[in-house]
């Protein structure tokens, strides 16, 4: 993406909020604890465009040869080498990474910002160059300088993975217009014109497959490596690569409300929102600050009243080595990097979370409360089992139930009409639709009626008791007034469902419950089938918001609600977290959810709790190093048993130690 193009964001009333995701995140991260962004921004607004050539690095380059080769010319004790040239060598080498934390410093003082980061290193340094202590005030500053850059290196990194979203926004499409493909941008072309895609273009818009069969890559969409095959009059989404043939594609959105569009603008969101220990941290920084600093200059003046041989000198020192230790850069990088890395992790691996705030509460989610067709079932009828009555065989039993069942647009005949014959079907004749019972017709001379229980009565034809225990749908054929068997059709069952329950309860998700809109006994057989003993069928949308907000009234449940369908938005909404599966989902529960999942896998809500775990994992782990190493170099500090050097590796040191632990998230594997 060039810095010119731009991701427009709107609110509900059509008011833009937000820029571009490289923009947003520029602005968000890594969020300062200690001090306004704007202050914190200067290892990365200035080195932002160039932060992948080396000038970004010359400054330290310049500062760290001119103290290697002071400190030698010190150790040498060269004549010429000594006064005013040593200080003007010692401030020439400081200059290039001090000038640009004394400005940060001054910019935050202009705004009343006293106790920052860079004021805190400003008078740590500066006060080492007034006791003279010329190589350890620019070692100090080149230290924080070099950590600074891999901060950067470590934030650039994380945002990779989120930022890779923006890479399948497609920045032309070719649409018929006039009997021939104009290239136009994709933000002009309309719904229900006509695009074309050549092999490996990506696609534009969302729509619906004109050509007979595609083959398409949405790895960047769904993290899945394999192709998808689609067939003619199936959903083509925004963002997949064509990879075999040229395809045309009817659109069914605007650009503005493609797949990719709204995924990107969930993922621009996603960092928005903060965390609560992330709040917390910023909290106690603003009080941890000033109490340093008062405490710096207790350790300086305090000892004048206790101690016989006090030498300010001395004391100062310490103080300034107090200052030192005492910046909480791990803090400052690693914990919103932490939270920037298991959004980057989720996201790469095809789950979205809103905000950093659903990552802590996801992990806490003791009951898990979901939906059926859509959520555990793919919510797309295919025949389950045929049986046949009498002389005929399957093959001749199905070409009679093709054959009338071709002229119904109902979708349990279309569920049918996908069963593969090998054979023609011949065209059935005097075709008549009983409503609410069936069909009924002549196919090859032959009377024959295809329908429910009530349309074979109608006929006076005997049916099997065993029929009455079958709680899928079910389609009864009857050829010449006689019973000649049975089709029954249901949902099929996701792949990973039955895995995904048993994965919920080893994560420690004690109450497992489903509810849906479907018929009570075809949700029970489903629940059954996965191990759920809490089932309810036949609900309304209000009847499930009914139950989530009985579970809520208990307050130790942490309550998670997984759907996909419109009527699943108020239970999302009203849940702790609410789970939408994107990939087929309904807008309406797209937007209301607070995680979504893109492959619409239920096991992907598994991924994303061990994400979520992870991360606060890691976060607590970089929070303890950093205040415990430094609260022991402080105590030593101030003692006098610490140098500058051990002050720069408890500052510095623990914040690279921190980034490598955050960066190490990213590194995880989760399948």
């Amino acid at each position: 993406m060039t810095n010119k193009e731009h991701t427009l964001i709107y609110d509900k009333n059509g008011k833009q909020i937000c820029c571009s995701l490289e923009e947003k995140i520029d602005r968000k991260s890594p969020p300062p604890l200690m001090h306004s962004t704007e202050g914190h921004s200067h290892s990365h607004s200035h080195s932002h465009d160039n932060e992948g050539n080396w000038k970004v690095y010359f400054p330290a380059i310049i500062s760290f040869v001119l103290l290697i080769s002071g400190i030698a010319l010190d150790y040498f004790d060269i004549v010429f080498f000594q006064g005013w040239v040593r200080v003007v060598w010692y401030a020439v080498a400081y200059i290039p990474v001090g000038f640009p934390v004394l400005k940060e410093a001054f910019e935050a003082l202009k705004k009343g910002e006293v106790f920052t980061e860079f004021f805190l290193m400003g008078i740590a340094t500066i006060g080492a160059f007034a006791i003279g202590e010329y190589p350890e005030g620019v070692a100090v500053m080149l230290f924080y300088a070099v950590g600074e850059l891999f901060q950067s290196a470590a934030v650039r990194r994380a945002k990779d993975n989120i930022k890779a979203l923006l890479d399948v926004r497609p920045k032309i499409a070719n649409v018929l217009r006039n009997k021939s493909f104009l290239e136009v941008n994709p933000n002009d072309v309309k719904v229900d014109e006509t695009i074309q895609i050549k092999v490996g273009e990506k696609v534009p818009l969302d729509g619906t497959l004109l050509s007979a069969q595609a083959s398409l890559n949405t790895a960047a969409l769904t993290g899945e490596s394999k192709p998808q095959s689609i067939l003619k009059g199936e959903n083509v989404l925004a963002g997949s690569i064509n990879l075999d043939g040229v395809i045309e594609v009817k659109t069914t959105k605007l650009f503005k409300d493609s797949s990719v569009s709204r995924i990107l603008e969930l993922v621009q969101n996603a960092t928005s929102k903060k965390a609560k220990t992330e709040l917390l941290i910023r909290r106690l920084a603003k009080v941890y600050t000033p109490i340093v600093v008062y405490l710096a200059i207790a350790v300086c003046f305090v000892p004048y009243f206790f101690v016989d041989d006090y030498v300010f000198r001395d004391w100062l020192y310490r103080a300034l080595i107090f200052l030192v230790i005492s910046c909480p850069c791990a803090l400052v990088i690693s914990i919103p990097l932490g939270y920037f890395g298991g959004l980057g992790t989720a996201s790469k691996n095809g789950i979205l979370f809103k905000g950093a705030t659903y990552m802590d509460k996801l992990k806490e989610v003791n009951t898990m409360v979901m939906d059926k067709t859509g959520t555990v079932t793919k919510g797309v009828f295919k025949i389950r089992d045929i049986e046949v009555f009498g002389n005929y065989s399957k093959e001749e039993f199905m070409t009679y139930l093709l054959s009338i069942e071709s002229k119904s647009t109902h979708p349990i005949a279309k569920a049918i009409m996908e069963y593969p014959v090998t054979g023609s079907i011949p065209e059935a004749t005097e075709i008549k639709e009983i409503a609410g019972k069936g069909l009924q017709g002549i196919v090859n001379g032959s009377k024959l009626v295809a329908g429910n229980k009530k349309l074979m009565t109608q006929f006076n034809i005997s049916t099997p008791k065993e029929i009455d225990g079958i709680v899928e749908s079910i389609v009864l054929i009857g050829i010449d007034d006689q019973f000649a068997g049975y089709v029954t059709i249901a949902d099929e069952m996701k792949e990973d469902a039955k895995e995904t329950i048993a994965a919920f309860r080893q994560e420690g998700i004690d109450l497992i419950m489903m509810l849906s809109g479907d018929k009570d006994s075809i949700t029970q057989q489903v629940a059954k089938e996965l191990g759920i003993s809490n089932a309810k069928g036949g609900l309304l949308p209000e009847d499930k918001l009914n139950e989530v907000e009985l579970l809520k009234q208990d307050t130790s449940k942490t309550i998670a609600f997984m759907g996909d369908g419109i009527n699943d938005a108020p239970v999302l909404a009203a849940s702790d977290v609410g789970i939408a599966m994107g990939a087929m989902g309904s807008d309406v529960a797209i937007e209301t959810a607070d995680v979504i999942i893109q492959t619409d896998q239920p096991s992907k809500v598994v991924t994303g709790i061990k994400i979520a775990k992870s991360t606060q994992r890691i976060i607590w782990q970089n929070i303890f190093l950093a205040f415990g190493i430094k609260i022991i170099v402080l105590i030593l500090g101030a003692g006098g048993l610490a140098t500058m050097w051990e002050a720069v590796f408890a500052d510095v040191g623990v914040a690279l130690l921190a980034i490598l632990n955050a960066v190490r998230l990213q590194k995880m594997k989760w399948n």
